[in-house]
């Protein structure tokens, strides 16, 4: 179903002060999860982990390209939360926390419904993301309202 808007995705979430605390609030919400805090306790998570999903989450809904301009690629991210086999329990899980992040920091609809989607359908990309997609190229999912827009990006 199209949605009829002129503001960008990025835009009606509010921006990247609003992506930033989303981020926060679903990282913060994934440390304090029995199941969701696991690949968490690794130590080897990049100190400025909430700035970079920040960042990653404002390009993929048409923020600034701050993400692969000065933080890394698309596919190093499929990388490194891909091929870790299948964990459905903690796939969902973390969907539930995104959705209660939403409304930790307020996003209003549509455009709750829209960011929604659109990390329900990275869970699935990453879950789905294997050691044989490992070295091929991955580009950054851009999302629109409604749904994956790479054809309109190049």
């Amino acid at each position: 179903m199209m949605v009829a808007v002129e503001q960008s995705l990025f835009e009606a979430a509010g921006g990247s002060d609003a992506m930033l605390a989303l981020a926060r609030a679903w990282h913060r919400r994934c440390l304090d999860d029995p199941l969701a805090s696991h690949p968490f306790t690794h130590g080897d998570l990049h100190p400025q982990h909430v700035e970079r999903l920040a960042a990653y989450w404002s390009e993929a809904i048409g923020g600034p390209p701050t993400y692969t301009t000065t933080m890394g690629e698309h596919a190093e991210v499929m990388r490194i939360h891909g091929c870790n086999g299948p964990h459905p329990e903690l796939d969902a899980r973390t969907v539930e926390l995104f959705a209660l992040a939403l409304d930790d920091v307020a996003v209003p609809e549509p455009a709750r419904g829209a960011l929604a989607a659109y990390f329900d359908e990275m869970v699935a990309r990453m879950a789905a993301y294997d050691e044989a997609d490992a070295d091929a190229a991955a580009p950054l999912v851009h999302w629109s309202w409604d749904g994956p827009d790479d054809a309109a990006r190049g």
